[in-house]
């Protein structure tokens, strides 16, 4: 584990605030030179701090209006492989993510869908017919807000 100090933190926190500003312009938000803030980039690169950078699409400017949260229990663990349900519901284009995760359900899936009508349509045709697709929740997202995560 790399030890951070306090401009590693402060130029955390910019970068997720908008990765892509130059190196310049974050050294300046933090108070260090282009040079060291751009070396300072490397470092948390090379040490697996930083994994990326992404860019954010809206999806309602997109035309997707609907979020949906699905919780989704696998009805015959033994006979259908993690991987297969994975890889299946991977190949659906409005699932954006799909975390396995330990509790009630044995997956959430993050579904973007044109409205209610489209995701009933998704539901039905794409994910329900899924290898091993069992029991399944739905949470529709009414707003968000982002929040900059655990950066101290």
């Amino acid at each position: 584990m790399i030890e951070l100090d306090d401009f590693d933190h402060a130029l955390l926190r910019q970068l997720q605030r908008d990765a892509s500003q130059s190196a310049g312009a974050l050294g300046r938000e933090i108070g260090m030179s282009q040079p060291a803030t751009w070396r300072r980039i490397r470092r948390l690169q090379d040490a697996g701090v930083i994994k990326g950078r992404r860019l954010r699409l809206d999806a309602e400017a997109l035309g997707f209006g609907v979020t949906v949260f699905l919780g989704v229990k696998l009805a015959t663990k033994g006979r259908v492989s993690l991987e297969d349900f994975e890889r299946a519901v991977s190949a659906i284009p409005e699932v954006q993510r799909v975390e396995h995760v330990l509790g009630m359900y044995d997956y959430r899936l993050r579904v973007v869908a044109r409205d209610l009508p489209d995701f009933e349509r998704v539901l039905r045709r794409r994910i329900m017919t899924l290898p091993g697709a069992g029991e399944v929740e739905a949470n529709v997202l009414l707003s968000e807000e982002r929040l900059a995560g655990p950066i101290g």
